[in-house]
């Protein structure tokens, strides 16, 4: 879960991390009101979207009093940026800036660690320094278990190039930064610029922090963060109903058992829809357990999807058989009843496929169609959804 640069403040602030003030607020109105509470001097009005670029589009603008605060954010708000519509800004403190640095830890999946990036050529795009100046980037490796204690911010500080008489304080600021990381189970915690004042203080001015959602049941806290307005109602639904489930645009709706198999089924389904100008529709796995309830929870998201035509259910029997899978749809077309109106095709395989055929056969339901390879299934499911 991405979070808002308000958000990251926050979170950066409660661990100690050294930052300057700010409050949202979403009108302009009350944007003259936070800047008033900040002291009514210079303030930075900053939009609260989840995309970079945002200085470049605009969205990033002084203001000398609370007055000008108040027309930067009527500017502001409502804007588009990269495809996201400004709904909130940020009233920030202004700062003194003497230098702008870099400093990120994230997951380095390929290697099965986390990295640390530090630069003393802070506050421009990174990619276009790690491109342009690579060797103004340090890449330091950090074990997952040891983390970042004192000597490994210091080899950071080292590596980067930060100058003896800020050495000392950039590497507490990075130790700081490293209990946001761990504590928080984020796996991306960045800060561009972090600066240090014409008064010598090191400050994180702006912060990105992603969170693993993997981890949320270990912070019932990071609930309040999710920025449910924008999410897709579709995935918020599969998300209260615990199913892995993405949305696509597409006219195919896919249900699997297994991430590989449905990824697979993604590409099978996009090879066969060619011929008939449709696509996959989304991202569902509905994992080992396919009882009645999941199926029917599953096939309810997909059918409520109004670009979806055709359904295709791919199941690979294993832990849990195909005559139980086999059962498990039976079911849930008799929980879903007339809600189920879109032609489904089911291809069974693996563990008491015989069973699991024998059982839909039997079933002969009018909107599902049993087809015996992945393939065929595949070139049926969007024949079925090019018909309709």
């Amino acid at each position: 879960m991405d979070l808002f640069e308000y958000q990251a403040r926050d979170i950066l602030e409660k661990h100690g991390v050294p930052v300057l003030g700010g409050i949202v607020a979403t009108t302009p109105e009350q944007a003259r009101e936070a800047a008033e509470k900040l002291g009514g001097g210079t303030v930075v009005v900053k939009a609260q979207v989840k995309t970079g670029g945002r200085g470049k589009a605009g969205g990033v603008k002084l203001a000398h009093s609370p007055e000008e605060a108040q027309a930067r954010a009527a500017e502001i708000l409502g804007m588009d940026i990269k495809g996201h519509t400004v709904h909130r800004v940020m009233i920030a403190e202004g700062a003194k800036i003497a230098e702008e640095y870099y400093f990120s830890v994230l997951l380095d999946r390929a290697n099965r660690r986390y990295l640390a990036m530090a630069s003393v050529e802070g506050g421009m795009e990174i990619e276009q320094l790690a491109v342009e100046r690579p060797e103004a980037l340090a890449r330091v490796a950090v074990d997952p278990i040891a983390g970042i204690d004192e000597a490994k911010a210091a080899e950071i500080v080292q590596q980067a190039g930060f100058a003896a008489e800020v050495a000392d304080d950039v590497a507490a600021v990075i130790r700081k930064l490293w209990e946001v990381y761990d504590q928080e189970d984020a796996t991306l915690v960045e800060v561009n610029p972090l600066v240090r004042t014409e008064g010598g203080a090191i400050i994180a001015l702006d912060a990105k922090v992603t969170l693993d959602e993997n981890a949320a049941f270990r912070h019932p806290d990071h609930a309040e963060l999710e920025d449910r307005a924008a999410a897709d109602p579709l995935e918020a639904k599969a998300k209260e109903l615990d199913l892995n489930y993405v949305k696509l645009d597409g006219e195919v709706g896919i249900i699997g058992n297994g991430a590989g198999l449905v990824m697979s089924t993604l590409d099978v389904v996009a090879y066969a829809g060619e011929q008939h100008g449709v696509k996959p529709a989304n991202f569902l796995d509905i994992g080992g357990g396919a009882n009645a309830e999941v199926m029917a929870n599953g096939l309810d998201v997909i059918i409520g999807d109004q670009q979806v035509r055709a359904v295709f259910v791919n199941v690979f029997g294993g832990i849990t058989a195909c005559d139980e899978v086999a059962n498990g749809i039976v079911k849930a077309l008799e929980i879903l009843g007339d809600k189920e109106t879109k032609p489904l095709v089911v291809r069974l395989d693996g563990n008491n496929v015989d069973e699991g055929r024998r059982i839909l056969a039997e079933a002969n339901h009018p909107m599902v169609t049993l087809v015996g390879s992945m393939d065929d299934a595949a070139a049926k499911a969007a024949e079925l959804a090019a018909a309709k």
